[in-house]
């Protein structure tokens, strides 16, 4: 299937589509993205694996129309935050009970 992408014409399969992003592993999705097999992936990863273009080049939207002229299922932006791995600061707010940052206000008065 021919389509435009960033103003570059492409001739574009599914199988091509496949085997270009098998062994490419899927960031983390924040906005759109297309399922490639049984991995989900960000409109802009794939768009990038299959014009070999900077993102910045295209956007998002001329990847989602050719995957899913192409057959494969996309997917609109996520209804609630991703996921993430726990950084320092939020597993030493979660041990210490919720709360890492100290208490303000007040001034503390020497004992005599």
């Amino acid at each position: 299937m021919r389509c435009v992408i960033a103003r570059y014409p492409f001739e574009l399969t599914k199988s091509g589509v496949i085997a270009s992003m098998k062994g490419v592993t899927p960031e983390l999705v924040t906005g759109e993205s297309v399922t490639i097999g049984r991995r989900r992936y960000p409109v802009k990863q794939v768009g990038q694996v299959i014009t070999r273009q900077d993102r910045r080049d295209f956007a998002g939207g001329e990847v989602v129309r050719a995957m899913t002229r192409l057959g494969f299922t996309c997917h609109d932006r996520l209804k609630t935050a991703p996921v993430g791995v726990p950084t320092p600061f939020s597993a030493a707010s979660s041990a210490l009970g919720g709360t890492a940052s100290p208490k303000l206000g007040g001034t503390a008065s020497p004992k005599g």
